[in-house]
């Protein structure tokens, strides 16, 4: 009683998501008995194939791999055909979505008779042609002469091992064709096998399903790396020890694994003014939220090896941690590369004791400079709302709405016009032109110009987005450029944040695509105009992302993922033009505020 309790509470409260998903891979449980609770952690995890060892004992089958380790009270009764009949009573089995695999490891025909006597008290959930959901039993290790297969009952089926295959086998009887891994390859799983050993392996799998039977291997290596092979490879039974993890592992690789058809434009840099001692006159910060070395990765295989990213030679890394927390959120973050100084998470524009702190854009005002903010986001998210508004709690959005018209901001572009109600006649009021097509913003001549490209929420680049961001910059820098006055942008890439977040590869690698698109657009305009300096960074990384797979030629990767929060890990940051030199290195996210202004003290004046 005490061991089935424990079985309903694995099954029921550990891996209730698992039972039975929809999936197009099966699990061989292997060795199941030496489990903490055997049977019950196989079939919440899904297993389609639950392998038990058997010996014929004093008349019963005990459950072990050798003699030496039989327990009396572990029976083939007891762990596997009574607790399977207790699931169907509970009408937690409607159809077999498993098979009993059972390895027999005493001589065959007599181990074979007790089972079958065993199983016969369990008839009436057996597979039969009345009955064709019912359980099967599939016999392995010591078994039968293959001519002798048909004279079993119709729930009994044979695992076959050999490399041998003809159309004179028993073939209704075979339930699978297993074999040992080792015949084929001594690949351990990590890296990638060698690909004359997976072409053997390749041919017998195709062997076997021409004959219309499953296959597996065992003594197969044991890693999520093996397990995608096997899957790649068409192996029906994945053989492993591990069936919760294999599980979790395969049923997320669909959604784990991409391949896009976008593609960026690269544009060859010029570097006529990179790195130059130069005066600085125009700043454009382009902030990737939530993205870390692994998502620049991801976008950058997934575009055939390249990215306007990747041209530029000047790079550092950033620390990103708040005031009162090793991970930083967004608000913190993009407060600290808006100020100079490190505040609390939530926090927008304001210190950890909630005094507010002069903006970017406020200070290089008094500089004669022009500022503005893109973004994909809703104007009053965490980013963009750092560079205007100064309040404790990134979620009020009302108030956060409130600092936009009274801010030192000549250009905004975002979506979520529904949270400013009243602000919008306000920003009017305050001489700001606010224009309904984004295409309308170069050529205004207003001192002020907001576009809301949405509602609420923009649309992911899977969702329609399309080339939104680009159009904001072209748009963006042709108003500013048109002041005749230096300036100061922020763009922000807002949706790699939402891919880490959500686990979505494609998400991740579609949003790097567009914003690596923008980068390009904004290197052409800094060649164009010298004196512009590209910085180009993260406010934090997202999901703690790993890129453990991939395929160069066909741009396909893998993305695996420790959280679905932001991470406290270093960020990459990048610069393009004069003094970009000063970026190197490895620093805390506030200094990249002073290294701006110091660019800025330097060249120009109150």
């Amino acid at each position: 009683m005490e061991n089935l309790s424990k079985s309903l509470f694995v099954l029921f409260f550990l891996l209730p998501s698992l039972l039975f998903a929809q999936q197009d891979f099966k699990l061989h449980s292997h060795n199941d008995y030496l489990r903490n609770v055997p049977f019950w952690e196989a079939f919440g995890a899904g297993a389609a194939s639950i392998e038990v060892d058997v010996i014929l004992q004093d008349g019963s089958l005990m459950v072990a791999h050798e003699k030496e380790s039989i327990q009396p009270e572990r029976t083939l009764r007891s762990l596997y055909l009574e607790p399977i009949r207790k699931a169907v009573d509970l009408g937690m089995i409607e159809e077999f979505g498993f098979h009993l695999l059972v390895d027999c490891k005493t001589e065959g025909y007599a181990t074979l008779e007790a089972i079958v006597n065993d199983a016969a008290d369990f008839e009436e959930m057996l597979y039969s042609a009345q009955n064709p959901s019912g359980l099967k039993l599939i016999i392995s290790g010591n078994r039968p002469k293959p001519e002798d297969y048909t004279k079993y009952p119709e729930w009994v089926f044979f695992d076959y091992q050999s490399k041998i295959l003809t159309d004179a086998l028993p073939w209704e009887k075979i339930g699978m064709v297993s074999l040992s891994f080792r015949q084929f390859s001594i690949w351990n799983g990590k890296g990638r096998i060698v690909e004359e050993q997976k072409k053997s392996l390749d041919e017998f799998i195709g062997l076997v399903h021409s004959f219309e039977k499953p296959v597996r291997f065992w003594a197969a290596p044991d890693s999520k790396s093996a397990w995608k092979a096997f899957y790649d490879m068409g192996v029906d039974y994945i053989n492993t020890d591990q069936p919760a993890v294999a599980q979790i592992y395969l049923s997320t690789l669909s959604r784990n694994v991409y391949a896009t058809a976008s593609r960026s434009h690269i544009y060859q840099p010029t570097f006529a003014s990179d790195g130059t001692s130069l005066p600085v006159k125009n700043i454009i910060l382009l902030i990737g939220d939530g993205n870390g070395l692994a998502q620049i990765s991801a976008g950058l295989f997934a575009n055939g090896g390249e990215l306007n990213l990747s041209q530029l030679k000047n790079m550092g890394l950033v620390k990103t941690q708040a005031a009162d927390d090793f991970t930083t959120d967004s608000a913190a973050g993009a407060t600290a590369y808006a100020t100079g100084k490190k505040t609390n998470n939530r926090a927008l524009g304001v210190a950890p004791d909630g005094t507010s702190l002069p903006n970017l854009p406020k200070i290089l005002a008094s500089y004669g400079f022009s500022s503005g903010i893109i973004t994909t986001d809703q104007l009053t998210g965490a980013t963009p709302a750092s560079f205007y508004a100064h309040h404790s709690e990134r979620d009020d959005s009302e108030q956060i709405a409130s600092y936009l018209p009274v801010s030192k901001l000549d250009l905004f572009i975002g979506g979520g016009k529904k949270a400013f109600g009243s602000q919008v006649s306000k920003l009017e009021s305050t001489g700001v032109e606010l224009l309904t097509e984004l295409d309308q913003i170069a050529d205004s001549k207003a001192e002020r110009v907001g576009f809301f490209s949405s509602e609420g929420s923009n649309p992911t680049m899977e969702k329609g987005r399309g080339d939104f961001l680009s159009k904001s910059a072209l748009a963006g820098t042709a108003f500013l450029k048109a002041k005749n006055q230096p300036f100061f942008l922020m763009i922000e890439s807002a949706m790699i944040d939402s891919g880490g977040h959500s686990n979505s590869t494609s998400t991740i690698v579609e949003e790097m695509i567009d914003f690596d698109q923008v980068i390009g657009e904004m290197i052409r305009f800094a060649d164009e105009n010298p004196g512009t300096l590209l910085i180009i960074t993260a406010d934090h990384e997202t999901g703690g992302v790993s890129l453990p797979q991939g395929n160069v030629e066909t741009g396909e990767v893998e993305l695996a993922y420790h959280s679905d929060d932001h991470t406290g890990i270093l960020v990459p940051i990048f610069a393009y033009g004069p003094h970009s030199g000063d970026f190197r290195g490895i620093y805390e996210n506030a200094a990249v505020f002073d290294k701006v202004m110091e660019l800025v003290r330097k060249y120009h004046s109150k």
